[in-house]
């Protein structure tokens, strides 16, 4: 059973010991009517310390942290300063709403902590019943507090989404998608309400949006005359030929006259017509110019419109990364997918991919293959845009290469290049590009010096010239002593030839030292010497 309450809210963190709680009837209608009436509640708990939060940026700090489950040192320390540590005699047990802030408040203040249903009942009363507890606050003022700690949790939460980019080009596509339905069902209804008045206009004219501008600049068709071929002309792309077509077709028309009003409605209709026309070339522009600088390869590989329904589909280019090339294949096709699986028939083979033009530049039998080809560098396109650091758009040139190749081997047998081939001539590409800005950033720094520079003497590079001399001068000698000291190559020798050089430098010897004795007589003088010294040794024995 608990015998303390945190209660962490807006303003600060209130600590409340519980008094007179029953565990056992705790689930009873009247334990927990008793919660909800103060004068009852009033007897059951007691505040122990209130720490207010210091300002609104600390306030976001400890709220974000709580929500965390990690444990603010502004709280630990007043847990410490508050609760003693457990004993034998005395057991203290804190009610935290919060499981996993309980969790690290045992792990590190080694206090026990309670989240079971009890102890959110007594969270419930203290909530309920916080401002008659907490004196010096009203209740406006705790609402108040809430409402702004709210907003600022709300919008910390918003700017550290990491899809918060992605949700911009997901709801242009979708806008997008829709003005496409609106534009042509109005341009429909607008045909259908001026062609009762001037209904050859409709052959003349076949652009939707060029027709609801002439039908807005004509209104009556009584009142077109050849003052307003210029202007008309204008609206027609300078065709002045088709101006007066329109204006010889007005005058024999076969339509049926409005009146003012009716007019009044369909110029009306009309203004609407062109005005959401306009709004949508400005949100295609903006969606590409977004889809540049969020998917910049995924775009140069597939299109601002395809690469932005497949990231609106996978809910954001993250999860886009994370799917393999077989779920981006027939992404958009879930349907089909199923209920072939469901009546064992044929997968489909492509989903929002079959609007790419590579698909339908291919030939029939090749479709499939050219898919999953093309679904391969989307995963790798949409990877890259994922994490890469620097956002460039040459990854996915070089990767609608590969595509263009591929195609082409299709229908010549040429074959196409590798992946780790073309990425890395991207590389390569890139890391000159880096060198060259480095290089040019150097010369901006040599052109403009802190310090006048000084140029260097002539003599200078005299004494370098003859170092450089004297260099070559001490080459030229090391390789002519190397020449000199190079190893003359023996001559192999017959044995006679070596008995002859060895008498031969006897000789000499002998011409020194005086004469020699020849080989013969040396052995015969040991042969003596010999027999001599055995003779004395029988003598002596």
């Amino acid at each position: 059973m608990a015998t303390h309450a945190l209660f962490e809210f807006s303003s600060g963190y209130a600590i409340f010991e519980v008094k007179l709680r029953e565990e056992i009837g705790a689930r009873t209608e009247a334990v927990q009517a008793s919660i909800d009436d103060w004068a009852k509640f009033a007897k059951m708990v007691s505040l122990v310390s209130f720490s207010p939060f210091k300002s609104a940026a600390h306030a976001l700090e400890n709220i974000n942290d709580v929500s965390e489950g990690i444990l603010n040192d502004h709280l630990a320390s007043l847990l410490e300063l508050n609760l003693s540590k457990p004993s034998k005699t005395s057991q203290i047990v804190l009610a935290v709403s919060d499981p996993q802030l309980a969790s690290s408040i045992k792990e590190s203040l080694k206090i026990a902590c309670d989240s079971s249903k009890s102890a959110e009942e007594i969270l419930r009363g203290i909530r309920l019943h916080a401002a008659k507890l907490l004196k010096g606050l009203s209740a406006d003022d705790i609402t108040k507090a809430q409402l702004g700690l709210g907003h600022s949790y709300s919008r910390a939460k918003l700017k550290f989404n990491v899809n918060r980019i992605d949700n911009m080009i997901i709801q242009a596509i979708a806008l997008l998608d829709q003005l496409d339905k609106d534009v042509n069902l109005f341009s429909m209804r607008i045909r259908e309400w001026y062609g009762y008045h001037f209904p050859e206009l409709v052959k003349i004219v076949p652009d939707n949006y060029q027709y609801a501008r002439v039908a807005q600049f004509i209104g009556d068709k009584d009142s077109l005359n050849e003052e307003k071929l210029p202007d008309l002309a204008a609206l027609l792309e300078d065709d002045s030929t088709r101006a007066q077509n329109i204006l010889d077709a007005a005058r024999g028309s076969m339509g049926s006259s409005l009146s003012e009003i009716d007019m009044l409605n369909i110029n009306a209709f009309a203004i609407r017509v062109v005005s959401i026309a306009e709004y949508r070339k400005e949100l295609t522009s903006y969606l590409s110019e977004k889809m540049n600088q969020v998917a910049p390869n995924l775009t140069a590989l597939l299109g601002e419109r395809i690469g932005a329904r497949l990231i609106s589909h996978a809910g954001s280019l993250t999860n886009l990364s994370k799917y393999p090339a077989s779920t981006v294949q027939i992404l958009g096709a879930e349907k089909a997918l199923f209920r072939a699986l469901k009546t064992k028939g044929n997968t489909p083979k492509y989903g929002l991919l079959y609007h790419s033009s590579f698909i339908g530049r291919a030939g029939p039998k090749f479709k499939g293959r050219i898919s999953r080809f093309l679904a391969n560098k989307c995963s790798i396109a949409s990877r890259i845009d994922c994490f890469i650091d620097v956002p460039t758009p040459k990854f996915g040139e070089a990767l609608r290469e590969q595509v263009e190749e591929r195609l082409n081997f299709f229908e010549t047998g040429a074959a196409p290049s590798k992946n780790a081939d073309a990425i890395r001539k991207v590389l390569d590409q890139l890391a000159l590009d880096d060198d060259e800005d480095e290089a040019e950033d150097a010369e901006m720094e040599d052109a403009e010096p802190v310090l006048p520079l000084i140029e260097p003497s002539p003599r200078k590079k005299k004494g370098k010239k003859d170092k450089k001399k004297r260099k070559s001068d001490e080459m030229d000698v090391d390789e002519e002593s190397e020449e000199e000291e190079k190893p003359v190559k023996k001559v192999k020798l017959s044995k006679e030839e070596k008995k002859a050089l060895k008498k031969a430098s006897k000789k000499e010897k002998k011409g020194k030292e005086g004469p020699v004795e020849s080989d013969d007589e040396a052995k015969a003088a040991k042969k003596e010497k010999k027999k001599k010294e055995k003779k004395e040794k029988k003598s002596t024995s």
